[in-house]
C-alpha cells in the first residue's frame, strides 16, 4: 500500500477523531468487566448475577447503536457523536456520586451502553472519506479505538484498590472524554460525500436482504466474541485460577491487547488477499483456540491460546468492516448500526452462556465448547454464500472492485 496515496484519499484529522472518540467510549463501556470482581466486595453475586453486570453495557450499547446510527445518517456523524459523549457522561456522574444498590448499578450498567454505541457514528465518520480500496484500512484505524478496553483493565481496578473505592473510577473517566470531546470538536470534519437522510422504508430495505443478516451472524462472532471476552475474563481468571482482582485484569490486559491492536492489521489484510479469505482462516484459528481453552489447561497454557484466540477475534472484526462498506456503500450509516447492534447482541450472550453454564455445571468447558463450534459455524456460512459475492459486488477472495458500483438490492 502507498502510504501517500492513502493518507492523501481521505481526512486525516477525521480518522484521528473517529479513533480517539472510539478509543474512550470503548474505555467507558467495559469499565464493569474488570471491576466487578472488586464491586462484590460490596454487592455479593453468583456466577450468573457477575455475567448480567458485565452484560448489561454490552446490551445498552446493542440497542443505542441503531438510534446513533439513524441520527448519524439525519444530522451526521460529528454532531452524533458530540451528543454520544455529552450523554455517557451521565452514567459515569452517577456511578462516581449517587449508586447506592446493586439494583442501581444495573441501571448504571445499561447506561454505559451509549459509549458502546459509539460505533454507529465512529466508523462512518472514517469511512465516508475513503475509498473502496482503503476501507479495511481506514475502518481498521477508526475500530483499533477498542483499544480503550487496554487503559481499562490495566489501570481500573489498580485505582480502586488505591484509593479504596470503586466508585472514584468512574470520576476519573470522565476526564479522559471531556478532553476528547473538546479535540473531535476542533477537528473531526463530516465528509462532504454525506448520503441523504434515510427514512424509515430505507431500514426496512436494507434489513429484509439475507447479506445483512449474514454481516449480522459474523460479527455477533468476531466484535461479540472480543468485547464479550473483554468484559468477561477477568472474572474468568479470577474464579477459575484464583488471581486477585488487580492480578486477574492484567491477565485480561494480556489478551485484549492482541484483539485490540491487530484489528488495523485484519483490515489492511482483508484488503490485501479479501475479506472472504481472511475471515475462513479466522474463525478457524478462533474455533481452534477455544476448544483448547475448553480444557481449562494452566495459566501459562491457556493465556497464550486466549491471546491468539483475542487476536483472531480482533483482525475478524477488521476483515467484517472490510466487506461491509463494499456491499452497503450508499448505507453504510444503516449497516454499522444494524451490524454494530448485532456484534452488541454477540457480546451480551457470551458473557451469559459462560457464566449461566458455569453455575449449571460448575465448569467453563460447556461453554467455550459452545463458543467454539458457533465460530465453526461461520466458516460454513461463508463457503456457503461467497459464490454468490463474488458473482454480484465482490472481488476474488473478497478484494474491492475498483469499477464496483453500489449494491442496494
Amino acid at each position: 500500500m502507498d502510504r501517500k496515496s492513502f493518507l492523501k484519499s481521505g481526512h486525516s484529522p477525521s480518522l484521528l477523531s473517529s479513533f480517539l472518540y472510539f478509543d474512550v467510549s470503548f474505555m467507558i463501556w467495559v469499565l464493569l468487566g474488570p471491576l466487578v470482581v472488586v464491586i462484590m466486595a460490596d454487592y455479593p453475586m453468583d456466577a450468573a448475577q457477575k455475567a448480567n453486570l458485565v452484560a448489561l453495557p454490552i446490551l445498552g450499547g446493542s440497542i443505542l447503536r441503531l438510534v446513533l446510527g439513524w441520527m448519524t445518517d439525519y444530522i451526521g456523524p460529528k454532531r452524533t457523536g458530540q451528543i454520544g459523549m455529552l450523554i455517557t457522561m451521565v452514567p459515569l456522574v452517577w456511578g462516581w456520586q449517587f449508586v447506592g444498590s446493586l439494583g442501581e448499578l444495573y441501571i448504571v450498567a445499561l447506561l454505559l451502553g451509549v459509549a458502546g454505541a459509539s460505533f454507529a457514528a465512529a466508523l462512518p465518520l472514517a469511512s465516508r472519506w475513503y475509498p473502496p480500496q482503503y476501507q479495511g484500512l481506514a475502518m481498521g484505524i477508526a475500530g483499533a479505538g477498542n483499544s480503550g478496553t487496554v487503559i481499562t483493565t490495566l489501570f481500573a481496578n489498580r485505582i480502586a484498590q488505591h484509593y479504596g473505592s470503586w466508585e472514584v473510577v468512574f470520576g476519573f473517566a470522565l476526564i479522559p472524554i471531556v478532553i476528547v470531546f473538546i479535540v473531535f470538536s476542533l477537528f473531526a470534519k463530516d465528509s462532504p460525500n454525506q448520503p441523504a437522510p434515510k427514512k424509515l422504508a430505507d431500514y426496512a430495505s436494507v434489513v429484509k436482504q439475507r447479506d445483512t443478516w449474514m454481516f449480522c451472524m459474523l460479527y455477533a462472532v468476531t466484535f461479540g466474541g472480543f468485547v464479550g471476552m473483554a468484559n468477561y475474563l477477568t472474572i474468568f481468571f479470577n474464579t477459575q485460577y484464583g488471581l486477585s482482582a488487580v492480578r486477574a485484569a492484567d491477565f485480561t490486559t494480556i489478551c485484549v491487547i492482541a484483539g485490540s491492536f491487530f484489528r488495523p492489521v485484519g483490515g489492511w489484510l482483508a484488503d490485501k488477499i479479501g475479506g472472504i479469505r481472511m475471515l475462513m482462516m479466522l474463525y478457524g484459528g478462533v474455533a481452534i483456540m477455544l476448544a483448547s481453552v475448553a480444557t481449562l489447561p494452566p495459566l501459562a497454557v491457556i493465556t497464550p491460546l486466549l491471546f491468539i484466540g483475542m487476536m483472531c477475534l480482533g483482525m475478524g472484526n477488521g476483515a467484517v468492516f472490510q466487506l461491509v462498506p463494499q456491499r452497503f456503500q450508499s448505507e453504510i450509516g444503516i449497516m454499522t448500526g444494524i451490524v454494530g447492534a448485532a456484534g452488541g447482541v454477540g457480546g451480551y450472550f457470551l458473557p451469559k452462556i459462560l457464566g449461566n453454564l458455569k453455575m449449571i455445571t460448575g465448569s467453563y468447558t460447556p461453554g467455550f465448547l459452545i463458543l467454539s463450534v458457533i465460530a465453526l459455524s461461520c466458516i460454513v456460512l461463508i463457503f456457503i454464500v461467497q459464490n454468490q459475492w463474488k458473482k454480484t459486488w465482490v472481488g476474488q477472495g473478497g478484494k474491492a472492485r475498483l469499477d464496483q458500483s453500489t449494491i442496494t438490492s
